[in-house]
């Protein structure tokens, strides 16, 4: 800062405390040029809204609201959207205050779609959605529907949501209608920079396999394809040279049956070009009709200054079986088995799996050398849930000593009507 700008700048300070406001504001204004060309945007700033200040306790409010304007313009060159966005909410107090009903339509229009812009580049869609929304009430409908900026927002709105790229192309042809300052071009192309990732990112999500059963994780691949980024920076219109995307938080919706088990570390950095691949792994804990994973929502950013969510819509539908029940059987003397002597054999049926076992049917088999004195040999049972067992007792008498074996058959349906058997054999000795 030279001299002579600062001897000016000291001079346009006296004159607003003197309260001087015509004066000073014709010198604060002159100095905000001047700073600006001079790229020093933080005291070009502060010149402006200064400028504003004073003209505003003229009620001059046509030639405030364009000061408050240039003021948010230079925050714009340092990417102080949240600062900007303070000088535009600011002016849109004002704008009531104008008398001539076109100024006014213009200037609601104009603050508003601004702050929405600022509020887009934070990922603060929505915000931005009902301040126009708010406004819309106070313009005259047809000049609300045919103004650029508003047709700007309207088709941001629909490309984001469809997706589609001749919307962007149709961005693209109307931007020159729309005039920008140097700042709020890089606002809005900022913006559209975001639009244009959001359609452009290629993402495919899917599981290991089709089927599986409660007591399976569930392996889930999400890859993201970056390659077509390389267009936005290769696009003349955009004037923007991509570094990197970052993701910085993944949100997953899951039906009540699901829980996520394991998600990517984060932060994910994706270089413009760079394929990444995603793992999440999911824990299924019981059936449901409407079982679901998705859709995905992904906190994201540019370069750690253009900020927006990125929505995966796939949703997946994996199906789900009760995993195959399987019975534990084990039997144990109540008694010492003794030759000639009747005893009390236990077998004991458990279903530690975490599958029903239905119509379950038993069968035991004993050698010739040992007699049945009491019991049946065959059981059924209509049900063994998960965690339930039964006892069966049988009496028997020894005929001979020796080494026996012991059969126990089963056989019973899973939850699906499956047939499952099995055999179980039991080492029995008899001693002297």
């Amino acid at each position: 800062m030279g001299k002579n700008t600062a001897k000016q700048l000291k001079k346009a300070e006296q004159l607003y405390k003197a309260m001087q406001y015509k004066r000073a504001a014709k010198l604060f204004n002159s100095l905000g040029n001047e700073f600006l060309n001079l790229k020093n945007f933080e005291v070009a700033k502060d010149c402006f809204f200064n400028a504003a200040k004073c003209i505003m306790n003229e009620e001059k409010f046509l030639i405030g609201l364009d000061a408050l304007r240039n003021a948010g313009n230079a925050s714009l060159f340092e990417l102080k959207f949240n600062e900007a966005s303070e000088f535009y909410l600011d002016a849109l107090e004002y704008v009531p205050s104008i008398r001539n009903n076109t100024e006014r339509n213009f200037n609601y229009i104009l603050f508003s779609c601004l702050s929405y812009l600022c509020s887009f580049v934070n990922g603060k869609h929505e915000e931005g959605i009902n301040l126009i929304k708010k406004i819309k009430s106070y313009v005259d409908d047809a000049y609300f529907k045919e103004n650029p900026l508003i047709r700007l927002i309207k088709d941001i709105t629909i490309a984001l949501k469809d997706k589609k790229e001749n919307y962007l192309d149709k961005i693209e042809r109307e931007f020159k209608d729309i005039k920008f300052r140097e700042g709020e071009t890089i606002l809005a192309k900022h913006a559209l920079v975001i639009v244009k990732t959001n359609i452009s990112l290629k993402t495919t999500v899917s599981l290991d396999k089709n089927e599986y059963t409660t007591n399976e994780m569930i392996n889930l691949k999400l890859v993201i394809d970056s390659k077509p980024l390389l267009g936005i920076f290769k696009n003349p219109f955009y004037n923007y040279e991509l570094k990197e995307l970052r993701i910085s938080k993944i949100g997953l919706a899951l039906s009540d049956n699901f829980t996520s088990h394991k998600k990517p570390e984060l932060p994910v950095v994706i270089k413009p070009g760079q394929t990444q691949k995603l793992e999440f792994l999911i824990k299924p804990h019981f059936q449901m009709e409407q079982s679901f994973i998705g859709p995905f929502k992904l906190n994201s950013d540019l370069d750690g200054h253009l900020i927006f969510l990125y929505e995966i819509t796939d949703i997946l539908i994996p199906i789900l079986k009760s995993p195959l029940p399987s019975l534990n059987i084990s039997i144990k003397n109540l008694r010492p088995p003794l030759i000639g002597q009747t005893f009390p054999l236990e077998i004991l049926v458990e279903n530690k799996s975490e599958g029903e076992a239905l119509d379950l049917n038993l069968e035991v088999e004993f050698p010739e050398q040992i007699k049945v004195m009491r019991g049946t040999l065959k059981k059924q049972i209509y049900s063994l849930k998960s965690n339930e067992n039964m006892t069966w007792e049988i009496n028997l008498k020894p005929l001979e000593a020796g080494d026996y074996i012991i059969k126990i058959k089963t056989r019973f349906n899973d939850p699906d009507q499956n047939i499952i058997e099995d055999i179980n054999e039991f080492p029995f000795s008899i001693k002297l």
